[in-house]
């Protein structure tokens, strides 16, 4: 079983910058890869970015290609994701997830889900 919790979610002004931050907790942590991924009201979730077990690949959705950035560190147990020049499209929940250790890009590839953390781009 693996835990996640997502914090640093806000409200942020378009061009804005925010960092969201993921605590992983629970055995085996280290050989999932973990990612992220969005839900906006009335819309399925979308896939955001993924990052392999062992931080080497990393992908990302073609809307914030170039604008957003994964990392993990496996030795305190997070995954970040750095969100750049915002825009009010990126509104939405944010979610941290875990799955087949060598990258995901779709909801039924993920094994455990966080709680969810609210990202708010004011235009």
């Amino acid at each position: 079983q693996v835990q996640l919790v997502e914090s640093g979610g806000g409200l942020v002004q378009a061009g804005g910058s925010l960092r969201l931050s993921c605590a992983a907790s629970g055995r085996s942590f280290s050989s999932y890869a973990l990612g992220w991924f969005r839900q906006a009201p009335g819309k399925e979730r979308e896939f955001v970015a993924s990052i392999t077990w062992d931080g080497r690949g990393a992908r990302y959705a073609d809307s914030n290609q170039g604008r957003f950035t994964i990392s993990r560190d496996n030795a305190k147990n997070t995954v970040d994701l750095q969100m750049n020049s915002l825009k009010p499209e990126d509104t939405a929940v944010y979610y941290c997830a875990a799955g087949d250790p060598w990258g995901f890009s779709l909801p039924r590839e993920v094994n455990y889900w966080g709680q969810g953390t609210q990202v708010t781009v004011s235009s």
